[in-house]
């Protein structure tokens, strides 16, 4: 698409008024969108006339009415060459513009060209077709709800829907057995770890060590096992020392650590 060049300025004529600024007129009586031609309402003949120009703004040269009667003369309007200040923020100038359109334009024509409708909502899957867990007695339940509301299902006659309930029930009732067998293994493996678990909590233990003894076990303890220099059981760990290996080291450290803690400690005096 070829750009639209501004109307060129042919003449350095301008009628002699002050510049005209866009903030001192109506915001509906101006174009200055960036993408189309500016234009404004003319003050004197109130007719829309093209702003010339690309930095220099002039109202284009007109005359007062484009409609004269034979014989006349066309009279130029005073507007003509007037020129044109935009000090406005063009910017919100035009999202301003396209609020008042919206609201000034019918709700009919509010509304897209092209309608878009919500899908309607997929049938459900019959019953014969739903993939879930199937026990015994879902499986009956569902054979039995099918044959009370199917007309063809009469006697030992199915349709296609109950033959496969019916298959599938039967299938169920053969599995059943197996089934039941393994549940109970399961049930019987989680009571063993309940079990485990349930004398690991600190009353199995205390039971456990009210049985066998607490002293006798750190005896025969202790007994496996040769224990360090100077630990006094397996369960305490070693002896703690309770006073220094070399006391006249250890008193001359503290000594130290005393003078230097006065001398921190001591007022600054300033000479």
């Amino acid at each position: 698409m070829p750009r639209k060049r501004p109307g060129r300025v042919r003449t350095k004529n301008t009628n002699r008024r002050e510049a005209l600024k866009l903030s001192s007129m109506a915001s509906e009586d101006y174009n200055v969108r960036p993408d189309e031609m500016k234009s404004i309402a003319c003050p004197d003949c109130r007719t829309w006339r093209r702003i010339m120009g690309d930095k220099v703004l002039k109202i284009r040269e007109h005359c007062i009415s484009d409609k004269m009667e034979e014989g006349e003369k066309r009279v130029a309007c005073p507007g003509s060459d007037q020129l044109v200040v935009i000090d406005i923020d063009v910017r919100r100038w035009q999202s301003e513009q396209n609020r008042l359109l919206r609201d000034a334009m019918p709700p009919e024509n509010r509304r897209a060209a092209q309608q878009f409708y919500k899908p309607l909502p997929a049938p459900p899957a019959p019953v014969s077709r739903i993939r879930a867990e199937v026990t015994l007695e879902t499986a009956r339940q569902s054979y039995l709800a099918h044959r009370k509301g199917c007309t063809r299902c009469v006697g030992g006659q199915h349709c296609t829907d109950g033959g496969i309930l019916a298959r599938r029930y039967v299938l169920v009732l053969n599995q059943e057995p197996a089934r039941r067998e393994a549940r109970e293994k399961q049930e019987r493996q989680e009571r063993r770890i309940a079990r485990k678990l349930a004398e690991q909590w600190p009353a199995g233990r205390q039971r456990q060590w009210a049985k066998h003894g607490g002293e006798a076990v750190e005896t025969a303890n202790n007994c496996c096992a040769e224990r360090a220099p100077g630990s006094v059981s397996e369960f305490w760990g070693t002896q703690v020392p309770l006073t220094p290996q070399d006391v006249e080291a250890h008193d001359r450290r503290q000594a130290e650590l005393g003078k230097q803690y006065a001398a921190w400690k001591a007022p600054i005096t300033v000479g």
